[in-house]
């Protein structure tokens, strides 16, 4: 190899990225002291830009593509090196790569329980997770304002400060929206929009583009979320005395399955749905309602209180063609002084084949004995 092979091999005249990696953002071409041959070829793939950087100033973009480094495609360097003349001759600038495609799947997440002020439940705190994307907008200014002369930089070293800003700015907007928390699971979509608006012009002034944000759930501490699983169950139990009753009837069910104490377990499970349904009416219903104008009268005389026995006989009485009662006995005497009850009344109880004559009724012989004849 001749001093001319060697002299020509060390400037570089091939500068390229190929990027294998998932999280790089910037990747440094490496010259290693090596000088830029002047028409040497410069490759940019889709999704990267190269930019070129003298002595600490950003010179020229390059766009994707096939270029060839000489001062008619790259005028700001050539400015920069005063080459007002052209120049053919090796050079010395750092090259960096800046990926442009989307960076998805980034995950953010509150460190610590929000506080927020609920219209329904008062003050509560959440927590909130998801994911986002973005991407590089501006390859420029993104080496200017974050990666500056780094010869890597990776997701890992921006991502710390998009996650703050997405949970800072984020719960901000939850907050501002005024949304219900038990409304929020419906309308990921709509705050997610919420809170793209509110952190989009940050991530544009570190020459980012935020592409994505997406809430995958938001939730509560684990005791408020136990206090409404606990509501939701009383809601969906309502009426407490049907309740009652289809338990005591599953109890009934499964001791016709044991014939051995089939007849006792049952007994018992009637018992029990019974005593619910009182216990329940008492708790719920504390006061009495009057049977005849439907109001609400004086509380119940004592918890658990039997209620009053049925009258021993209740007759249905014919008066004037229309059937009315049942009456008492008590009720019937009065009937039979104002003459409504006679001896030739039609009457009848549960037990009688059809109505019959009150004085074929034994039991009402009394009745009618205790009317005083008319007077003479």
């Amino acid at each position: 190899m001749g001093i001319f092979d060697k002299l020509r091999n060390e400037f570089i005249d091939i500068i390229e990225w190929t990027d294998t990696s998932a999280d790089t953002i910037v990747w440094k071409f490496p010259r290693y002291q090596n000088e830029i041959k002047m028409n040497a070829k410069l490759t940019v793939r889709e999704s990267q830009v190269a930019v070129f950087m003298n002595e600490g100033k950003i010179a020229d973009v390059f766009q994707p593509g096939m270029h060839t480094l000489n001062t008619q495609n790259m005028p700001i360097l050539s400015t920069l090196q005063g080459w007002k003349y052209g120049f053919n001759s090796p050079f010395k600038a750092d090259v960096f790569f800046v990926s442009m495609r989307q960076f998805t799947n980034q995950k953010w997440g509150t460190k610590n329980p929000v506080m927020l002020r609920d219209a329904e439940f008062g003050p509560l705190r959440i927590r909130a997770f998801g994911s986002y994307a973005f991407r590089v907008k501006d390859g420029a200014e993104f080496l200017k304002e974050v990666a500056a002369t780094n010869p890597e930089f990776t997701v890992e070293g921006i991502n710390e400060q998009l996650r703050n800003l997405a949970v800072s700015r984020g719960m901000d907007a939850i907050a501002e929206a005024k949304i219900p928390v038990l409304d929020l699971a419906a309308k990921y979509d709509e705050v997610s929009q919420l809170i793209t608006d509110k952190i989009r012009p940050e991530f544009n002034e570190l020459g980012l583009e935020l592409t994505k944000f997406l809430i995958e759930n938001i939730s509560l501490p684990p005791e408020v979320e136990a206090a409404l699983d606990k509501r939701s169950s009383m809601g969906i139990v309502g009426n407490l005395g049907a309740y009652a009753q289809f338990q005591a009837a599953n109890a009934m069910e499964k001791a016709a399955e044991n014939p051995s104490g089939g007849l006792a377990a049952a007994g018992l499970g009637v018992g029990m749905g019974a005593s619910m349904m009182g216990q329940m009416g008492n708790m719920f219903n504390p006061t009495q309602v009057n049977p005849q104008t439907g109001a609400p009268g004086a509380p119940a005389a004592g918890a658990g209180a039997p209620p009053p026995l049925p009258p021993t006989a209740a007759f249905f009485v014919a008066i004037d063609g229309k059937q009315a009662g049942p009456f008492d006995m008590d009720q019937l005497r009065q009937l039979a002084i104002g003459g409504s009850l006679q001896s030739q009344t039609l009457v009848w109880k549960n037990g009688m084949p059809g109505w019959a004559a009150a004085s074929t009724v034994p039991e009402l012989g009394v009745v009618l004995s205790t009317v005083p004849p008319p007077l003479p």
